[in-house]
């Protein structure tokens, strides 16, 4: 490790044999470590062994540093695009996994305004994440690992075709998004709301960060509204809460694909198996439910006028494939067991 810091220019002139090296918990496949030192403190981040492979590093550190000057991510100091490896500021704070949602009724509405910042960065991410695009790519590999998809999985996807459908008939703007937003991924610092591990950032719907927080906060009607209200800046159109309903029927669908494959490639830091049946159930619960197909109507009647003029609308089928710009395996997302779906999204009334 000390052999890394040495070939920092930011490290010259530090006796390394002063520095202070703490290995952080939380990741899947990288290694991060704290590096304490006399001018300060900082967090290596070591890429997993063959994951530069099918993680665009690139667009990776561009899209950190884009964040980074939001406000939202630590200071990124150092970014090797070739070996992944990368220096931040340490940023103090609490992981917001656990309880740290039910601790603050206002963490919703921080957390909400954090990605907020985020998507209004003003610059382009350098990398697209597309759900169903990532779900086939995952699909492809699992083929390729002779893993069989679980039997009901075809009854799922043809509903999330449905879902497809009803998101490309009213396009929204893309904007930067995290993509991957589960709590343990936001940093409390008490003032403020930090956001790390950007693997999964990309161009996306802005809808799709807060359905797939509300998901893995297991938010509730009440914390929902209080998120979209915040993000919002007031009440929101009844229509964005059946699309967000949409996109969490696609976090599920989306993180059980992609368990499958941890499951297949023989990851063992979590029992992915569990994770992957456990997220599938709870998509086929929000599909099943009496207010899916009200979610899609509502969808397709939504508010299509914040689409006009953009050119950054969903691509069709065909294109969709290609936008794929990394297989499931690298990032740092902890697969915790989901909640149950809500038994309602839209605002009370």
């Amino acid at each position: 490790m000390r052999a890394v810091l040495a070939r920092l220019s930011f490290f010259r002139g530090v006796r390394l044999e002063n520095v202070g090296l703490e290995r952080l918990s939380g990741a899947l496949t990288n290694v991060s470590y704290k590096v304490t030192t006399d001018a300060g403190d900082y967090v290596l981040r070591l890429a997993g062994e063959g994951t530069s492979d099918y993680v665009d590093r690139a667009a990776e550190g561009h899209n950190a540093r884009v964040a980074a000057a939001a406000g939202v991510n630590a200071e990124v100091l150092y970014f090797d695009a070739r070996e992944g490896t990368m220096l931040t500021r340490f940023v103090e704070g609490v992981g917001m996994e656990g309880e740290g949602f039910e601790r603050d009724p206002g963490a919703p509405a921080r957390a909400a305004l954090a990605l907020k910042r985020v998507h209004g960065a003003g610059r382009v991410f350098r990398s697209r994440f597309d759900a169903f695009a990532m779900i086939d790519g995952y699909i492809d590999l699992l083929r390729g690992l002779r893993m069989p998809l679980p039997e009901d999985y075809h009854e799922v996807r043809r509903e999330a075709e449905a879902v497809r459908r009803a998101l490309e008939a009213s396009p929204m703007p893309l904007a930067p998004c995290h993509n991957d937003p589960w709590p343990g991924n936001l940093l409390d610092t008490g003032g403020s709301i930090y956001i790390i591990d950007w693997e999964y950032s990309g161009m996306n719907d802005p809808l799709w960060d807060l359905g797939d927080l509300s998901v893995e906060a297991g938010f509730g009607p009440k914390q929902d509204r209080t998120m979209m209200e915040a993000y919002y800046g007031g009440a929101a159109p009844t229509a964005l809460y059946s699309r967000l309903a949409l996109y969490k029927t696609m976090s599920d669908l989306h993180w059980s694909i992609w368990g499958m494959v941890q499951h297949a490639n023989g990851n063992s830091a979590e029992d992915f198996r569990t994770y992957a049946a456990t997220r599938l159930e709870c998509c086929k619960a929000r599909m099943g439910s009496a207010d899916f197909g009200r979610h899609l109507a509502a969808t397709v009647a939504g508010p299509r006028s914040r689409a006009s003029g953009s050119r950054h609308v969903y691509r069709a089928h065909s294109e969709r494939r290609s936008s794929l710009h990394k297989a499931p395996g690298s990032g740092q997302r902890s697969p915790i067991s989901p909640s149950p779906p809500s038994a309602a999204s839209a605002p009370p009334s």
